[in-house]
């Protein structure tokens, strides 16, 4: 096979490179939404597909002699307050009603926490072993420069117009700023930036996620908090944060947050909110109280999420069109999969495979909405989950506003 990868900037950009850092298991859409969509088969298929590829990636990376600073240390999600512990019990009973056992997913107690992590004020933890910590951009360029060596060309920065579809006899092209290209089967893989291309703004909601990254931490400092074994970290809260110990000691740690743009607008100007990393960083603080230093890094971009939260892999034959996508913010592990998955069918047109029967290949959902109601609608959706983890805080309730969530985006 001939194949060119043709990058905007360069391999490790965006999202590929900036990310948090977590190679998990984990998929957009909720247990009970993948039941309901795809049936009990589909939903246990997914998710022992998902659990063995955080392995999976982990050595596929070894064999190939990229260093990407995995270690397969599971995650953990603290429960900070009764609220939180009661969610988070209550997701372990639904979880175990589907046949997920004990091995896979177990609640922690705040006395055993040493032996995982902690943050100040833990009652407890949600705790899953199919999490890894990675270095992103390790990861990405080792694997540029794997497929450069396999025969593959890599164009950086080539950036990508407008694709046209191949029709009677005719193949597939991409229109660049330098030339165009023609292939039998022509791959988006453009996620938070696809709606910069023609006729794609309401294909996915490009929603930023932005991160922060401490100055080293001290020894003493570690073996107060733990981490030892580099699990990835998160909370409860409706607001999504997340955050690792990196190889160098560091935290890097992110959330959303921050506003969807009207008209899926990206632009490199989104990529920084003061705002937001203020957030970030008080957060942080509160998390780990006895946390030193500045801090050092700060950055974000945009994730793609589409309008069922599914993902999706997509070939048309015909018309030598493929896609893949749609993660939203679980695409480490998720684009691997994905990868596997259109390989299969592109190399193997007819086969079924483990990974062609996934439940979000050849998958097609619907579009976006019209603005400003995907504006008003992501956003009323942001507000309320602010709103919800503040008056968990501050009174101790649940909050009506986390229902009206769930209605939203469920």
């Amino acid at each position: 096979m001939r194949i060119a990868v043709l990058e905007k900037e360069v391999c490790g950009f965006g999202a590929s490179g900036r990310n948090g850092g977590w190679a998990s298991g984990l998929y957009p859409v909720s247990n009970a939404g993948v039941i309901r969509r795809y049936g009990r088969e589909s939903f246990d298929h997914l998710r022992h597909v998902l659990q063995d590829a955080v392995a999976e990636l982990g050595s596929s990376a070894r064999h190939d002699g990229i260093d990407a600073r995995f270690i397969h240390g599971g995650t953990v999600t603290f429960a900070r307050s009764e609220l939180q512990v009661r969610r988070l019990h209550d997701e372990i009973a639904s979880a175990r009603e589907v046949g997920v056992g004990d091995e896979d997913l177990k609640w922690i107690e705040a006395a055993d926490l040493g032996q995982y992590g902690r943050v100040a004020g833990a009652l407890g933890a949600k705790y899953s072993p199919h999490c890894a910590r990675i270095d992103p951009v390790r990861l990405t360029r080792g694997l540029s420069d794997v497929i450069s060596l396999l025969g593959a060309r890599i164009f950086e920065h080539t950036a990508v117009t407008r694709i046209i579809p191949g029709r009677r006899g005719r193949r597939a092209q991409v229109v660049t700023v330098a030339a165009n290209v023609h292939a039998d089967v022509v791959v988006r893989a453009t996620e938070g930036f696809t709606p910069n291309l023609p006729h794609e703004r309401r294909t996915v909601a490009p929603l930023y996620s932005l991160m922060i990254a401490t100055q080293p931490q001290s020894q003493r400092f570690w073996d107060d908090v733990g981490f030892a074994h580099y699990p990835t970290f998160a909370d409860d809260r409706h607001m999504i944060i997340y955050g690792q110990r990196t190889s160098d000691d560091r935290i890097a740690f992110g959330g959303r947050g921050a506003p969807y743009h009207f008209g899926s607008s990206v632009e490199t100007r989104f990529d920084a909110n003061a705002k937001v990393f203020q957030k970030l960083e008080g957060t942080l603080r509160e998390l780990f109280p006895t946390m030193a230093g500045s801090i050092t890094h700060a950055w974000g971009g945009p994730l793609a999420m589409p309008r069922d939260h599914s993902p999706f892999v997509r070939v048309n034959f015909d018309s030598g069109m493929a896609s893949l996508g749609g993660y939203t913010g679980d695409g480490v592990v998720l684009s691997h999969v994905a990868a596997t998955a259109l390989a299969d069918l592109i190399t193997r047109p007819g086969h079924e495979t483990d990974f062609t029967r996934l439940p979000f290949v050849q998958h097609t959902g619907r579009r976006w909405e019209f603005e400003p109601l995907r504006w008003i609608g992501i956003n009323a959706g942001l507000a309320l989950g602010a709103w919800a983890d503040h008056v968990e805080e501050k009174h101790a309730r649940l909050s009506r506003s986390s229902r009206w969530l769930e209605r939203l985006f469920d």
